[in-house]
């Protein structure tokens, strides 16, 4: 199916590996032109053909460069996907409220709420310009917090929160907010030696292996698997093109039908 993209110009963050690496390259293949930011610039994402940014994007510098340079090269902005998010490692991450300090507060927020708020900033004046879409990912996690770490989750769902109030202020300005929502994906956030599903293992006692066979049940979900980076990026792509003209500030859950509530 074309959806309309060809020509496009559009940026994403967090575009490294996983989810953003899935985004850029769907966009691409798609016909868009786009701008990848990411901290580390993987060999992976240099091989799209997008335009790489090497950015911090936790920092508001490094939002700022990434969508100028964006403005820059593209002329303008079509699409912005606000994808980075995460963390800077798993250490500590399976721990509950009172293992948080004030600034591993501040830098999941700086990473997973504020980065999207300073882009989408940067990147308004040309999307009202040009009629533009922006696309948050977020996370299931912000309609169930049990599901990670309490703050991921409260920043994601500050982020989900965002989106819908983008929406109702920019969407009568011609441009359409909505979110996407994934459970577990396969990455690695859940399957590297030391990332967030080792150190989770490693914290209930169970091997990760083990873990990452057994998760999809326990959490309900009806597919019985993990979810694909491409099929993340897939929905991405469809809310970012024309064919979703009339869908706006929705949020999109696509986490193999873990969440049961309506």
């Amino acid at each position: 199916m074309d959806l309309g993209l060809n020509g496009k110009t559009a940026v994403v963050t967090g575009a490294g590996r996983g989810i953003g690496l899935a985004i850029v390259r769907t966009l691409t293949a798609e016909g868009a032109r786009v701008v990848a930011g990411a901290r580390t610039l993987t060999a992976e994402l240099k091989e799209t053909g997008a335009l790489v940014v090497a950015a911090d994007l936790a920092t508001a510098e490094g939002v700022t460069a990434l969508v100028e340079h964006a403005v820059g090269e593209l002329g303008g902005i079509d699409v912005l996907v606000n994808n980075v998010g995460g963390g800077d490692g798993a250490a500590g991450q399976a721990g509950g409220f009172l293992d948080f300090d004030d600034e591993r507060w501040l830098g999941s927020y700086q990473l997973n709420f504020l980065s999207a708020v300073r882009a989408t900033r940067a990147a308004l004046p040309s999307l009202i310009e040009r009629g533009g879409v922006i696309v948050n990912v977020s996370s299931n996690s912000a309609r169930q917090p049990s599901a990670g770490p309490v703050l991921y989750t409260t920043a994601k769902s500050a982020l989900t929160a965002f989106g819908k109030a983008l929406n109702d202020e920019f969407g009568p300005k011609g441009v359409r907010v909505n979110t996407v929502s994934p459970g577990p994906v396969r990455t690695s956030l859940w399957e590297g030696p030391a990332s967030y599903g080792a150190e989770l293992a490693k914290a209930i006692g169970v091997p990760h292996e083990d873990l990452l066979r057994l998760l999809p049940a326990q959490m309900g979900m009806t597919t019985g698997r993990f979810a694909e980076p491409a099929e993340v990026a897939t929905l991405v792509a469809y809310l970012a093109s024309p064919l979703a003209a009339s869908i706006a500030g929705a949020d999109y859950l696509i986490d193999g039908g873990a969440i049961k509530t309506a």
